[in-house]
């Protein structure tokens, strides 16, 4: 009878070892600050496009997902040193970034640009831009751009923690405008109160060497096993018409991209 229940434990082991493996928690990184994408509702919840796809994800994968705020330019540190396991908070897929993390496919793709005074004019040599004062949040793509392309062009390139703070400046008169992602910026700003009065201005800026290959989910280097679940999810979300679903709630356009 004792070896019948010893078996029996056994194969229950067996049956539930598995289970609780695939309930081990996802946590996120994400940095709230970023209107349609990631923002903090009335109530402290986290709400916004990027937050609603990754729950999706994790639904899909039957994985419970723990979402962890952090300072964007803090993100991939943090994935490091396993404070996360995966990033989802708007990041471009750079060649400069994956010496540090992977990147999972796509999950939208929109280009950068430029938010200044509406009627100040930009053409495409940028040379407008001389004594300018433009915001760009610190580590991000636009600052490397801001600082490689326009700063050599003569515009004063001023590094903030956070979009939101670039915000408050350009409605002082403390800037004269600022880069970033153009769904950002006319969600975040443009279509706000604050935004009245302002326009994008000049070319929209695509170059890969700087804006990568869309926006895609970081992951520790090595970790295929959570990308390939990741990029299985993409597919998955992506066929079933949860993420248009969840797409048509933000925008009225495909976000997806070519």
């Amino acid at each position: 009878m004792k070896k019948l229940m010893l078996l029996g434990a056994l194969a229950l082991s067996v049956l539930v070892l598995p289970a609780f493996a695939d309930e081990k928690p996802m946590k996120i990184g994400i940095e709230a600050a970023y209107p349609p994408f990631a923002s903090k509702a009335p109530d402290g919840s986290i709400v916004g496009f990027d937050y609603d796809i990754g729950n999706a994800l994790c639904e899909e994968m039957k994985v419970k997902c723990t979402w962890v705020e952090q300072e964007f330019d803090g993100l991939i540190p943090a994935l490091k040193v396993r404070k996360i396991d995966a990033i989802l908070s708007s990041m471009s897929i750079t060649e400069d970034r994956k010496k540090s993390v992977d990147f999972s496919n796509k999950y939208y793709n929109t280009p950068a640009r430029l938010v200044m005074k509406d009627g100040t004019v930009v053409s495409a040599g940028l040379s407008e831009l001389k004594g300018k004062k433009i915001g760009v949040q610190r580590g991000s793509i636009h600052d490397r751009f801001a600082q490689e392309v326009l700063k050599p062009l003569g515009a004063e390139i001023m590094p903030y923690g956070s979009q939101n703070e670039i915000y408050l400046d350009i409605a002082a008169g403390r800037l004269d405008g600022t880069l970033a992602d153009a769904t950002l910026l006319q969600d975040g700003f443009l279509n706000t109160d604050a935004g009245k009065g302002y326009a994008f201005a000049g070319p929209a800026f695509t170059d890969a060497k700087y804006f990568g290959d869309g926006i895609g989910i970081a992951v520790r280097k090595g970790d295929k096993a959570d990308l390939d679940k990741i990029n299985a999810a993409i597919v998955a979300i992506r066929a079933n018409g949860k993420y248009k679903q969840i797409q048509d709630t933000y925008f009225n356009f495909d976000i997806y991209g070519e």
